[in-house]
C-alpha cells in the first residue's frame, strides 16, 4: 500500500511530471481523433465504393459478350446455393457523351451501363443515390413530373414541356421571318465572303435520327462518309421503320431514359464576388443528350443514340459520379445489337450479391471451379479486387499515421525517462531510508514502476476524455476554425463531404490507452532498476 501512496505523492508534488502527463494526454487524444476520423472516412469510402459494385462479378473482358446469360445465371445459382442472395445481368461499355454548353458541343468519356431496373437494385446500393424520391422506391427510366431534388428547381416533364413549347414558338417565328419551314434553327459557321447580316440555318430533324439505311436485300447498312459498311441482320428493322413513320413530339414523348452521374452534368463554381459555391448544371432531367458507343459483335462499329436525362446519380464518389451513366438493359442491347444466335440478348457481366456473412473468397473459388479460365474467357472478381489498389493505399496511410502518432507518445516516454532519473537522484536519501528500514529492492523498484503506471494512467485517461470530446464536437470545431481563419476545412468544389465523418471504435480506444500506459511503464523501468540497486549506506551519504 505504501508503494502506491508514495507513487501518488511523487506524482502530485512533482510539477515536472506534469509535462510528461501533458505529452501523453496530447498523444493519446491525437490518436483517438485521427483514428476516429480515418475510420469514418474509410467506412464512407467503403460504403460508396461498394455502393455501385456488387459483391462479385462474372464478366467478359473488354467488349466481349456473355452468350446465353440465363443459362449462366442458373449455373451460378447452383454453384453458390445458399450463399446467393440476388443476381442481375448488366451491359457495360465505354461511350462518349455529347452535351451542348452555351452553343458549344462538349464530349466526355463515360462508362455506360445497361441495367435491369427490377433486379439491379437487389445486387447493389443503387437506388439510395438517385435524386428523384420516386426512383428511390422503385427505379425506372421514365421522366417524372416531380419529386426531384430542390437544387434542380422545376425539372422533369414540366421543364421538358415548357422547353418544347419555347422551341416550337422559336421555329414558328423563324418560319415567319424567313418564309420557309425549318425544324430547328442553328447558326452555321460563316462562309467566306458571307455578310455579317446573313445567317445560314441547318435543319435538325425533330424525330430521332435513323442510324442505318437498307439496301435492296433488306440488310441494314450504316452510312459512314461516302462508304457503306454491311452489318448483320437487324432484328429491330420493322420496329424502327414503324417508329420513324410517326412524328416525335418532345412535349409529350421522351427518348430512352438515361441516368447520369451528378458530376457529368454539374459543375461547382465559386463566385469570385461573394465566395459562395454554386452549382452550374449543363443539363437537367428533361434534356436530351447524345451518346456515341461501339456496337456489339466483331469487329465493333460506332453507333449513336439520343437519350433523355431522367435522373441523376450522386454517390459523392467523384470516381463514379464523373464517369457512370445508366440506361435500360433492353435499350442498350437494342442500340448495340447485342443478340446471340438464338435471339437472346447478350450481356457484359453478371452481378452477384451474396447473403450477409458469406465468404467472398470461398464463393469466388466455387465460380472459378465452375468456369475455369482455361475454358471460359471470363474474369471473376470481388468488389475488393476491383478497388484493391485504393483500399491498400488507404490502409497503408492509416498504418503510417498510427506509427507516427505512436512515435509522438514514444517521445513523451523519453521525457518520462528523464523525469524519473531526476526523481531518483533527488530522492536518493529517501530510498536509503526505505532500504534501511527493511524495504526490499523489489519494493523500491515497484514504487517507481507504480509511479510510471500512474503517470501513464492519468495521461491516457485525460487523453481519451479530451479526444472523445473533440471527436463528438469536431464539426462544430471545424466551423469555428473556418470562422477564425476564413478558410474552409473542406472545399465544396473538391470534397463531397458536407461534414467530417467519424466512427469511434471502443477496441481501438482501449488499445491506445494500453499502449500509452505500456510506454510510460517501460520508460520507468531503467530509473526503477537504478533506484533498486542503490546501497542504503551510499544513499544516506549522498549529498
Amino acid at each position: 500500500m505504501y508503494k502506491l501512496m508514495l507513487a501518488w505523492r511523487y506524482l502530485r508534488t512533482r510539477y515536472i511530471a506534469l509535462a510528461s502527463i501533458v505529452s501523453v494526454t496530447l498523444g493519446v487524444a491525437t490518436l483517438v481523433v485521427v483514428n476516429s476520423v480515418m475510420s469514418g472516412f474509410t467506412h464512407e469510402m467503403h460504403k460508396r465504393l461498394h455502393g455501385i459494385l456488387s459483391d462479385m462479378e462474372l464478366m467478359s473482358p473488354g467488349l466481349g459478350e456473355i452468350y446465353e446469360p440465363r443459362a449462366h445465371i442458373e449455373e451460378i445459382r447452383q454453384a453458390l446455393d445458399d450463399d446467393l442472395e440476388a443476381l442481375s445481368a448488366v451491359v457495360r461499355v465505354p461511350a462518349l457523351l455529347h452535351q451542348t454548353v452555351n452553343g458549344r458541343m462538349i464530349t466526355q468519356q463515360i462508362i455506360l451501363m445497361g441495367i435491369d431496373d427490377q433486379t439491379y437494385s437487389h445486387v447493389s446500393d443503387f437506388t439510395p443515390y438517385l435524386l428523384n424520391e420516386q426512383n428511390r422506391k422503385q427505379p425506372d427510366f421514365q421522366l417524372k413530373k416531380g419529386g426531384y431534388d430542390g437544387r434542380l428547381g422545376e425539372v422533369g416533364w414540366p421543364y421538358r414541356t415548357q422547353k418544347a413549347e419555347f422551341e416550337r414558338e422559336q421555329r414558328r417565328l423563324l418560319e415567319e421571318a424567313y418564309g420557309s419551314k425549318v425544324t430547328q434553327a442553328q447558326p452555321e459557321v460563316k462562309a467566306e465572303g458571307q455578310k455579317e447580316s446573313e445567317f445560314a440555318f441547318v435543319p435538325i430533324p425533330v424525330s430521332p435520327p435513323i442510324l442505318s439505311t437498307d439496301d435492296e436485300s433488306g440488310n441494314p447498312q450504316q452510312v459512314a462518309g461516302d462508304s457503306v459498311m454491311p452489318q448483320a441482320a437487324d432484328p429491330f428493322k420493322a420496329v424502327r421503320e414503324s417508329e420513324h413513320t410517326q412524328i416525335f413530339d418532345p412535349a409529350t414523348q421522351q427518348h430512352p431514359g438515361i441516368i447520369l452521374g451528378m458530376a457529368l452534368a454539374n459543375r461547382k463554381f465559386r463566385d469570385p464576388e461573394t465566395g459562395d459555391v454554386r452549382d452550374v448544371y449543363i443539363n437537367v432531367p428533361g434534356d436530351d443528350i447524345q451518346i456515341t458507343l461501339p456496337t456489339g459483335g466483331s469487329p465493333p462499329r460506332p453507333t449513336f443514340a439520343l437519350c433523355t436525362v431522367v435522373d441523376f446519380y450522386e454517390s459523392k464518389m467523384h470516381e463514379y459520379d464523373s464517369t457512370l451513366a445508366f440506361m435500360p438493359l433492353s435499350e442498350l442491347q437494342k442500340i448495340r445489337q447485342m443478340f446471340g444466335p438464338n435471339g437472346e440478348g447478350t450481356v457484359s457481366s453478371i452481378q452477384i450479391k451474396l447473403k450477409p456473412g458469406a465468404d467472398l473468397e470461398a464463393a469466388k473459388e466455387k465460380l472459378v471451379a465452375m468456369f475455369p479460365p482455361d475454358i471460359y474467357p471470363y474474369q471473376i472478381q470481388t468488389w475488393k479486387d476491383v478497388q484493391r489498389p485504393l483500399l491498400a493505399a488507404v490502409q497503408l496511410e492509416i498504418t503510417i499515421l498510427n506509427i507516427l502518432l505512436f512515435l509522438i507518445i514514444a517521445v513523451a516516454g523519453f521525457g518520462i525517462l528523464a523525469t524519473f532519473f531526476m526523481i531518483v537522484v533527488e530522492k536518493t536519501k529517501d530510498i536509503g531510508i526505505l532500504k534501511a528500514l527493511g524495504a526490499p529492492s523489489r519494493g523500491v523498484m515497484s514504487i517507481f514502476l507504480s509511479y510510471g503506471l500512474s503517470l501513464g494512467f492519468v495521461g491516457a485517461g485525460a487523453g481519451i476524455v479530451l479526444g472523445l470530446l473533440f471527436v463528438s464536437n469536431i464539426n462544430e470545431i471545424a466551423g469555428l476554425v473556418e470562422r477564425l481563419t476564413g478558410r474552409e476545412v473542406f472545399d465544396p468544389t473538391i470534397y463531397y463531404f458536407s461534414e467530417i465523418p467519424t466512427i469511434i471504435d471502443p477496441y481501438t480506444v482501449v488499445w491506445i490507452a494500453v499502449g500509452a500506459m505500456g510506454i510510460a511503464v517501460l520508460a520507468s523501468v531503467l530509473p526503477a532498476r537504478h533506484a533498486a540497486k542503490l546501497h542504503p549506506v551510499e544513499a544516506l551519504r549522498y549529498e
